[in-house]
């Protein structure tokens, strides 16, 4: 028995455990930053899961109700979380970052976009990056493959017809085995974003392609105010943030790394929480050694650099 699991431990195991490992990357950002950073506010409201939009149940996922159940038919109460997020969240967080100048990339779900041409004006005006975040803000572990393909192309599709434009980046988040492999076979994405498991950005290689994937985060992350043992203040969201940041800029002195905040308009987007962004941004605002950047501009610095 013993014999046979080592047989079965050295055939190619999917997935990479190793990574940089203890190799010392030689990363220069632009302007010999000590360290990338970049903003990702998610756009999902009105593309989760609702029976109004085909669906057997409500959502359950990020929103106030934590442990929330699912409905077999409307669940106004989470329903209305949601609308909060693209009638006033949004708009508190766009201001924000438009006032102080900072580039963002948003994530968006076709779906929800269609639902509101307002925003769509604002991110165009802004000149935010939109990188695909699915058609559907629902969970595609068992979507089968076709399904999540046909959607994809569906995302792709609404995100040129509003914006103009071929999305650089592709982002499900609650993604499938699939996934991945989709994003490669389409072969037009700069880069995925469907992985947590660097502090840089990495190639893979699939047969004779290869596709870059941008780390993101779900530590650094205001969805954590909607989980349990997440963060209870904004005072908490704010120093994890920090002591994040903190870590990262001391590494760069010598080993250059980038780091991801994540957001999103219903949650972060709530008047007693983005005084904690405020703050976060403010403290980054007064160091002159990093980039603050979209995801496209760190993808097109690796592919030029780092290819």
């Amino acid at each position: 028995k013993r014999e046979n699991y080592f047989k079965k431990m050295k055939k190619k195991y999917p997935r990479d455990l190793v990574g940089y490992g203890s190799k010392k990357v030689k990363v220069r950002w632009p302007g010999n930053a000590r360290l990338a950073l970049q903003f990702v506010l998610n756009y999902e409201e009105g593309a989760e899961n609702c029976i109004l939009h085909g669906d057997k149940t409500s959502e359950i996922f990020l929103s106030e109700i934590i442990g929330a159940k699912p409905i077999k038919g409307r669940h106004i109460n989470m329903e209305s979380i949601y609308e909060y997020g693209s009638r006033r969240g949004f708009w508190r967080i766009h201001d924000l970052f438009s006032k102080k100048k900072i580039p963002l990339t948003v994530f968006g779900v076709g779906m929800a976009l269609e639902r509101n041409k307002e925003v769509c004006s604002a991110i165009k005006k802004a000149k935010y990056e939109v990188a695909c975040h699915g058609w559907r803000w629902i969970d595609y572990q068992n979507v089968s493959k076709k399904k999540e393909k046909s959607d994809m192309k569906l995302a792709i599709k609404s995100i040129k017809k509003n914006f103009g434009i071929q999305p650089a980046g592709w982002y499900t988040g609650r993604c499938s085995t699939n996934t991945l492999d989709l994003v490669i076979e389409n072969g037009n994405f700069l880069y995925c974003s469907d992985t947590y498991s660097d502090d840089l950005p990495y190639w893979i290689k699939k047969g004779n392609k290869k596709q870059l994937m941008i780390p993101y985060t779900l530590d650094n992350n205001d969805m954590r105010f909607a989980t349990n043992q997440g963060f209870n203040s904004g005072e908490q969201f704010y120093n994890y943030l920090k002591d994040s940041f903190d870590a990262l800029y001391e590494e760069g002195k010598t080993s250059p790394k980038m780091m991801s905040v994540g957001l999103h308009c219903r949650l972060i987007g709530r008047p007693g929480r983005i005084q904690s962004l405020k703050k976060f941004l403010n403290y980054v605002l007064k160091f002159k050694d990093i980039w603050i950047c979209k995801r496209v501009e760190i993808a097109n610095h690796w592919i030029k650099n780092y290819s």
